[in-house]
């Protein structure tokens, strides 16, 4: 493997703890995020390159990766694509922009990331690394939006891993809820973040760093015989069921 490793959503708290772990131990990083702000102080910090990016953006994928790449010979590491949404509602009032809007965003996003980053990823002999959710698999209410987007993202996985394969490994991890920014709705009620972490086998809820040391191991040369797989990062919950 040579080259950096792009890490989209880096300001958020999965993909943050990610960068920051991977800067630590002395692999490269490029970090891309929609917030300017965030993002240039995170780079800051790690003294990494950054591209300000909205991955929904026309080009801006493209150019993200034109820059992370451009400064390791046209080589990239790994990529990782931390971003996603949690939209719950009942299926009677989730709307089709609802839905489109999720799979432009958990899916195609993730898949035109990966296309645009191929050439670089194959000349790195790099990884993937998408993220999944526990309600892709495990039925919860009010998840007919999100549950159904973040299957497809395994479906990508498994296609993208075998189209890419022996050159770029390409996998997936499946949180259950964890405590960042975008679950604060959920996870920032105490009451309801105690009832959520209940239903564990491991009675809590995630932290950014559950899976972030998932996916920077998923990178390593360590992990270089794993390909096209989704692991659960969910305190059990997705496959186990405890007395009480």
């Amino acid at each position: 493997m040579s080259g950096a490793v792009l890490v989209f959503g880096a300001t958020g708290g999965i993909g943050g703890a990610i960068a920051e772990g991977l800067a630590a131990s002395g692999v490269p990083v490029h970090l891309a995020g929609r917030d300017a702000g965030r993002l240039g102080a995170l780079a800051a910090r790690l003294g990494a390159p950054a591209t300000v990016c909205d991955v929904l953006a026309p080009g801006a994928i493209a150019q993200a990766v034109t820059e992370a790449s451009a400064t390791h010979g046209g080589a990239l590491a790994g990529l990782v694509f931390a971003i996603g949404s949690i939209v719950l509602k009942p299926a009677k009032r989730a709307t089709v922009e609802d839905h489109l809007s999720a799979y432009r965003l958990n899916v195609v996003a993730a898949a035109e990331a990966i296309a645009a980053a191929e050439p670089a990823l194959k000349a790195g002999q790099g990884s993937v690394v998408l993220f999944s959710s526990v309600a892709a698999r495990s039925g919860f209410a009010n998840h007919s939006v999100i549950g159904p987007a973040k299957a497809a993202v395994e479906g990508l996985t498994v296609a993208l891993a075998a189209e890419l394969a022996p050159s770029v490994r390409v996998n997936c991890i499946a949180p259950s809820l964890t405590r960042t920014a975008i679950a604060a709705p959920l996870a920032g009620n105490e009451a309801m973040a105690k009832a959520i972490a209940a239903q564990h086998p491991i009675p809590r809820l995630g932290e950014a760093e559950d899976a972030a040391a998932l996916a920077r191991f998923l990178l390593s040369p360590a992990a270089g015989w794993i390909t096209g797989q989704v692991f659960a990062v969910d305190g059990g919950r997705s496959s186990l069921r405890t007395k009480g």
